[in-house]
């Protein structure tokens, strides 16, 4: 779209056409008030206070699409009233009681109240019933509802659970005179309002994946945290910048803290916020935040067991919850000391990213989440979104539901969520072991092919045949019947019969044979039969293209050449590739430090397994600090180093106190952000210098994008796939439900639980089995005993063993591909 200028109250504004005159006057930080709409969803018009004046017509600001040379103006007499006159209505059976609601201080609801100076009231209705009700983490009170919709606008829009919709509110109707006595869109919006409240989607019951989002947006009381409720005044609480430290999408949060109580004056976080205009957030990031490590102190004895197990080991096994500094620091003992740095998972998607860039020929991919969110066709290969990174899942739901997109999702996992995403999404659930075939049927259907080398066309051409098929269509057939009607003589009045011939064309449906065009690669990945006949339509129109590329692949038997394919994709069809870090700081660990295979005689575990354990968890040989206590920096899958700050004291030892008695020396583990690797694309900017904020505009401002440089690139080819690669039998996934990350998301109080076979509600029953029942899962590399739990966010036949609690040792079992060929037996 072309930029235009427009004039905001005299302020020449320059935007794109078509953009919604509130979203140019936000960025411009030019106020109009508007309580229902969310930038990056759909108008709804319920609060209709957002009213301005475009051309000398009043209009909506965030339902009006700005013009070349329009002139706007944001307040007049007649917009006053309008607005007052709304405000007075929101406020009509509002319950008093602001003293003790958990929104005041924040609460959109006062702040217009009082900006529209609404200091009397003229209308009154009687009021109904309107009792509180519990969903589980979160909490909705309807007496204090002002049913704005922004709550069932960012579900479906923006997360893709759809749980929530407009019900009956069961009040008397409105006075219909109030019609000629109000201003007309005060009364428009009060004979709406007053016939709704929120409501399940689906019964009494919210049927959704917990995202909190709905609390988030809320500008009034009326959905709080169950866990938050009654706690604290907002205003008591402290914000605290950070980046979210469960998944590799790194969302920017804020950790609201203060005193934990009258007699205890240590801080506590009370909740986690977001900015909800810019960024979303999943239920891990809002409810999972008390994993601090708070009972650590400095115990000399332990730190020098500590001391003399470095001197002792040759290996260091560590996880990906730990920030860019904490690896290099790891990396310089390496460098100073031989240690081996083992860390399969950050190594593992290292190895794909750098056989991706020696075809793409660069050093990073080449597309990000805000890249998905703005595309109109999206595919996702290899990643089950809805737990893997709900961002991801957010971002693709946003793409369909907003851009009027399309997509394709491939994976072995049926996911009902997804599947609901839109009409122009077609899910493939593949067998495991099919992901080349994924990869190649999307260069067939989307390369160039008058680029791409002969040899790959070549394979892709003989996936292709013709085959007959046999059609009904509808045909219009020429008929003659004779047709008897009585006539009137004209001389002599009398009726008669005539008999006369009639032809008409009636349809007919007849069979026809046709010859196909066939593509064996459809027919391997058991895609839909009518697959082909729907793309022409889904494409229609596209013009911005995004490939998801998740965590199965690279962590695949075959992963080296799903990376080339991903490098072919990116060459030469329209997609811009995103690949999915699987953990916090995957792709800090795997740019910052040089890692092994293999582990030597003794091996120090940080957060990981070992003959001696730093852990912040507080389940090792010494404690070290939780990501809610420590300051550094994570690279994410937007390919940002982001900046999180300290939410909570930590009063043990760090990694940078190990390092500093071991030779190195650093006052502050952030005193090696700016030592962070530029030749890995890194900027080397001090800690203090890194901003972490977003702008009204809804530009990130966090900390700085990596360089993806230029590499050297080799041939343009990859390996022919084994057509017979799916695997068959009982199947278990690694993958961790909803919610859960791991041990940090286990750790905190309102998503505890215990790490169960996750199966679906078909599954169970062709299993025999009931909630709660133990099983012995028997992989090729051990066995584990868990209880079963049906899941009704999944389908289908494969179970989940997660690897959120680490006693399971899920990365064990599953060290050669997340999916494994498994028994069940009841114990």
């Amino acid at each position: 779209m072309s930029d235009i200028t427009i004039k905001i109250d005299g302020k020449e504004c320059v935007t794109k056409e078509g953009e919604y005159i509130l979203n140019v006057a936000r960025a411009n930080d030019i106020f109009i008030p508007a309580i229902c709409y969310l930038t990056r969803c759909s108008p709804t018009l319920a609060c209709r206070i957002c009213l301005v004046e475009a051309d000398g017509k009043q209009v909506y600001a965030c339902n009006a699409k700005a013009k070349d040379g329009m002139e706007i103006t944001t307040l007049t007499e007649n917009i006053a009233q309008e607005r007052r006159a709304i405000m007075e209505v929101y406020d009509v059976n509002h319950p008093l009681q602001c003293g003790v609601c958990d929104q005041s201080g924040e609460c959109e609801l006062q702040n217009y109240t009082l900006e529209m100076g609404v200091d009397q009231q003229h209308y009154a209705i009687k009021d109904v019933d309107r009792p509180a009700q519990d969903w589980g983490l979160m909490h909705y009170d309807p007496g204090l509802c002002i049913v704005c919709e922004r709550c069932v606008t960012v579900c479906k829009d923006m997360i893709g659970d759809a749980a929530l919709k407009t019900v009956p509110r069961g009040g008397e109707p409105l006075d219909k005179e109030l019609k000629n006595e109000m201003p007309k869109d005060a009364y428009a919006m009060w004979n709406k309002l007053n016939k709704s409240l929120i409501g399940p989607t689906t019964g009494e019951t919210l049927d959704c994946t917990d995202c909190g989002e709905c609390i988030a947006v809320c500008p009034v009381g009326a959905l709080v945290s169950s866990d938050f409720q009654y706690t604290t005044n907002a205003w008591e609480l402290t914000k605290i910048p950070a980046a979210c430290a469960h998944c590799s999408a790194n969302c920017h949060i804020y950790y609201e803290t203060k005193h934990t109580s009258i007699d205890d004056p240590s801080p506590k976080i009370y909740r986690v916020t977001n900015e909800w205009n810019y960024v979303s957030l999943c239920g891990a990031g809002r409810f999972g935040f008390d994993f601090e490590n708070r009972e650590a102190k400095k115990d000399e004895a332990a730190f020098e067991k500590a001391l003399e197990a470095f001197r002792k080991a040759d290996t260091i096994r560590f996880g990906s919850a730990i920030t860019n500094e904490e690896a290099l620091i790891l990396q310089r003992l390496k460098e100073k000391y031989g240690y081996k740095l083992v860390n399969d998972d950050a190594r593992k998607f290292g190895e794909f990213v750098s056989a991706y860039g020696k075809i793409a020929g660069t050093s990073l991919w080449s597309g990000d989440l805000e890249t998905v969110h703005h595309s109109d066709f999206v595919v996702s290969i290899g990643s089950q979104l809805k737990s893997d990174n709900p961002r991801a899942r957010f971002a693709f739901n946003n793409a369909i539901k907003m851009n009027k997109g399309a997509g394709i999702y491939f994976h072995p996992v049926k996911d009902p969520v997804v599947e609901s995403f839109g009409k122009n999404l077609v899910c493939i659930n593949h067998k495991p072991g099919l992901e080349e075939a994924a990869m190649y049927l999307v260069l067939d259907l989307f390369g160039d092919k008058e680029a791409m080398p002969k040899e790959i066309v070549g394979y892709l051409e003989g996936f292709h045949g013709k085959t007959k098929k046999t059609i009904e269509e509808t045909i219009k057939e020429k008929v003659t019947e004779k047709v008897t009607k009585k006539v009137k003589d004209e001389k002599s009045g009398e009726e008669k019969e005539v008999t006369e011939e009639v032809t008409k064309m009636v349809p007919k449906k007849v069979k026809k044979e046709i010859e196909v065009e066939t593509n064996e690669l459809l027919d391997i990945l058991g895609a839909p039969e009518d697959f082909m006949d729907k793309l022409p339509k889904m494409l229609s129109k596209k013009e911005k293209f995004s490939i998801i590329l998740g965590e199965d692949l690279y962590h695949h038997p075959k992963a080296s050449n799903l990376a080339k394919l991903a490098g072919l994709i990116d060459l030469f069809t329209p997609f811009d590739v995103v690949i999915l870090p699987a953990k916090t700081n995957t792709l800090g660990v795997s740019l910052v430090c040089d890692l092994d295979e293999e582990t030597g005689s003794y091996t120090i575990g940080y957060n990981a397994e070992g003959d001696f354990v730093l852990s912040a968890t507080g389940e090792g040989d010494l404690d070290m600090p939780a990501l809610n206590q420590q300051e550094g920096t994570f690279a994410n899958v937007d390919k940002r180093v982001v900046p999180t700050y300290v939410a909570l004291p930590y009063e043990g030892y760090v990694l940078n106190d190990l390092a500093n008695a071991l030779g190195l020396s650093a006052e502050l583990t952030v005193d090696y952000t700016a030592a962070l690797p530029t030749d890995k694309g890194f900027q080397g900017l001090a800690f203090d210098d890194l901003p972490c904020h977003y702008t009204n505009r809804g530009e990130e401002v966090r900390g700085y994008h990596l360089k993806n440089a230029k590499v050297r690139k080799n041939k343009a080819s990859a390996e022919k796939f084994d057509e017979k690669a799916g695997m068959e039998g009982d199947i278990a996934y690694r993958c961790n439900p909803v919610l859960q990350f791991n041990a940090f998301t286990q750790k905190a109080h309102q998503l505890a639980e215990e790490a169960k076979l996750v199966v679906s509600s078909e599954r169970l029953e062709a299993l025999g089995l009931a909630e709660g029942d133990r099983v012995r899962v028997t992989l090729p590399e051990g066995s584990v005993e868990l209880a079963v739990a049906s899941d009704k966010f999944i389908g289908g036949d494969i179970v989940m063993v997660p690897d959120f609690d680490p006693s399971i040792g899920a990365d064990k079992l599953f060290a050669s591909n997340r999916f494994q060929n498994v028994t069940i037996e009841k114990v």
